[in-house]
């Protein structure tokens, strides 16, 4: 029977017609065959960390959770279950001597989830979650299983990476990794006009690199991380001195840690959030738009922060970070203040500077406005209806994303 589903933050809630928590492939293979008879849709579903509804459905809703533990790991692979949390993710990989290349703020999500939006870290030479996927296994529509990699149906991989679950069911997921390695994290607060005027050389110089902008104050904290092996001394910091201020000198945080408990953070408080993927060279200028608009027209219920980070360029049909070097401006807000009209204010200075919007968080674009930001949009579509003939995946909020009016 269905049972109330509600999201990380609260702001997505309903009732599918049935819930089903499938305990193996053969489980999931039976559930897409009785939708496809039935004419009912399913969608697959992580740990609802999403703020999208890309989840929603009046039929079936199938909870990867049972769908957990890593597999097997040989020559810089490991394969995943699609239903694996990225904390117990990075546990796993530990244990075995291994870690991911980069990961997000949040470790809440599985690994199916954060591939399938376009989860993302930061720092110049990485991509998102999704680049470091070699391959995965999903049950499509008819429901059939299909193994896709360098060696299997490669030409599906550019869209299966990053699939928001329109393509099939994921199972399982093959991850390139590499040897475990510990970071070195360091955090300060600077002027809002010291970052922005530092910030290519911080970027440049060190591992990965963001910034928050706290609205109330002005001011930003500033985040480095570097390979504690690769670190030797504090020298290679990169951190330059902040004039008149001991910002630099007195860092807010110092801390090392294997690279899945350094990343990412515990959030205790819930938050929205809205995010777009911009050219990078459309930074300084949409990021000086935003910083205006919020302290002359938000500023009163604009709580939160302002995060600012990069994404290596990438061919993935659907990512945010395809065909161009990308960095992100994300706008967070508490959960129990208002959000929409701020958003939506945001999101209008995003579109014109060609922001793409985080598949994830909230965004208010269809079919109409999302297909000329992508180049490779409508091989992603043939593709959806090859694997899903019967739109078995294709919730009616799936289609106002993916099918033009």
């Amino acid at each position: 029977m269905g049972r109330k589903f509600v999201n990380w933050s609260g702001s997505l809630s309903f009732t599918p017609a049935e819930y089903a928590e499938p305990a193996d492939e053969d489980e999931v293979r039976a559930l897409v065959r009785r939708a496809r008879e039935t004419g009912t849709t399913l969608r697959p579903v992580g740990s609802g960390h999403s703020s999208s509804p890309l989840v929603r459905t009046d039929g079936i809703l199938a909870s990867l959770d049972r769908l957990a533990g890593v597999i097997a790991d040989d020559d810089g692979l490991a394969t995943v279950r699609a239903g694996t949390k990225l904390k117990a993710l990075g546990e796993g990989l530990y244990d075995a001597g291994l870690a991911m290349d980069n990961l997000g703020d949040v470790d809440y999500q599985s690994i199916a989830g954060a591939t399938a939006t376009g989860t993302h870290g930061t720092g110049l030479g990485f991509g998102n979650l999704s680049t470091q996927v070699a391959g995965v296994r999903l049950v499509t529509g008819t429901g059939d299983t299909v193994d896709v990699s360098a060696d299997h149906h490669p030409e599906l991989l550019p869209a299966a990476r990053l699939s928001l679950g329109a393509l099939g069911v994921l199972t399982r997921v093959t991850l390139a990794v590499q040897p475990r390695y510990q970071l070195h994290r360091r955090s300060w607060c600077a002027p809002v006009a010291w970052t922005l005027e530092h910030l290519a050389e911080l970027q440049h110089t060190n591992r990965n690199m963001d910034f928050y902008w706290y609205p109330r104050n002005d001011l930003t904290q500033v985040r480095v991380m570097n390979r504690v092996d690769q670190t030797p001394d504090e020298r290679v910091w990169h951190a330059p001195r902040v004039p008149g201020s001991a910002a630099v000198d007195e860092p807010r945080e110092v801390h090392v840690a294997p690279t899945h408990r350094a990343i990412p953070r515990h959030r205790e408080l819930r938050f929205e959030e809205i995010e777009y993927m911009l050219p990078v060279e459309a930074l300084p200028a949409c990021f000086a738009e935003v910083r205006r608009r919020i302290r002359q027209r938000h500023r009163r219920v604009a709580g939160w922060r302002v995060l600012v980070r990069s994404i290596a360029a990438d061919d993935i049909w659907l990512s945010n970070a395809y065909g161009r070097p990308t960095a992100t401006i994300a706008c967070l807000q508490n959960t129990t203040l208002p959000y929409e009209e701020y958003f939506r204010d945001m999101e209008a200075v995003f579109r014109q500077y060609g922001g793409r919007p985080h598949w994830g968080k909230k965004h208010w674009l269809t079919a109409r406005e999302l297909r000329p930001l992508y180049p490779r949009w409508d091989d992603f579509q043939a593709l959806r209806r090859r694997l899903d003939p019967d739109g078995v995946f294709l919730t009616p909020d799936l289609a106002r994303l993916l099918e033009e009016a």
